[in-house]
C-alpha cells in the first residue's frame, strides 16, 4: 500500500477490530449494533443460510439465540490485506456439561467505513456439526470411517 491508502487502512483496521468485538460479545440486546459492522446491504452466506441486508443478517442471529443455548464466539486468528479479511473462529454452544464447538474460517469484504459488504462462512458441517450430534453423530462417524482410505 503506498503512504496515501494509509488512512484508509487504519479505518479497515479499525473496523476488523469492531467487528471482533463485536462477535466475541454478541447477545440479543447487541443486535442493534449490527449497522456499526455490517453495510446496509450487505451479503452473508454460511451452510445454512444465504442471505443481504441488515435485517436479514440480524434475522438469522436472531434465531441462532432462539434456536441454541449459550452461544459465543471466540475470534482464534485474523489476518487482513486491504479490504479483505479472514477471521479464523470457534462457535460454541449448549449446556456446559456437553458444550459443543464448531471451527470455522470467515472471508469478509469490507467497505471504505470499515463495515462488511461480503460475508462468506466456510466450516464442514459433517465434522463440526452433525457428527457431534447424539443420533446423526453415530451414523456421521460410521460414515466417516467406511470411507476414509485410513483406518481411525
Amino acid at each position: 500500500m503506498s503512504s496515501t491508502d494509509e488512512p484508509l487502512d487504519s479505518v479497515l483496521e479499525a473496523g476488523l477490530d469492531r467487528l471482533v468485538a463485536f462477535y466475541e460479545t454478541l447477545t440479543p440486546a447487541s443486535l442493534d449494533q449490527l449497522a456499526t459492522v455490517y453495510a446496509p446491504q450487505a451479503h452473508f452466506k454460511d451452510p445454512f443460510n444465504e442471505v443481504v441486508g441488515l435485517a436479514a443478517i440480524e434475522a438469522i442471529f436472531r434465531h441462532m439465540f432462539a434456536q441454541v443455548q449459550s452461544p459465543q464466539f471466540t475470534v482464534t486468528a485474523r489476518l487482513r490485506d486491504g479490504p479483505q479479511a479472514m477471521l479464523g473462529w470457534i462457535f460454541a454452544f449448549g449446556p456446559p456439561q456437553r458444550r459443543i464447538e464448531v471451527r470455522g474460517v470467515s472471508h469478509l469484504q469490507l467497505d471504505r467505513q470499515g463495515r462488511v459488504v461480503v460475508h462468506r462462512e466456510y466450516w464442514d458441517t459433517a465434522e463440526e456439526l452433525y457428527a457431534k450430534l447424539p443420533l446423526i453423530g453415530v451414523l456421521m462417524r460410521g460414515l466417516r470411517r467406511r470411507f476414509s482410505a485410513t483406518q481411525r
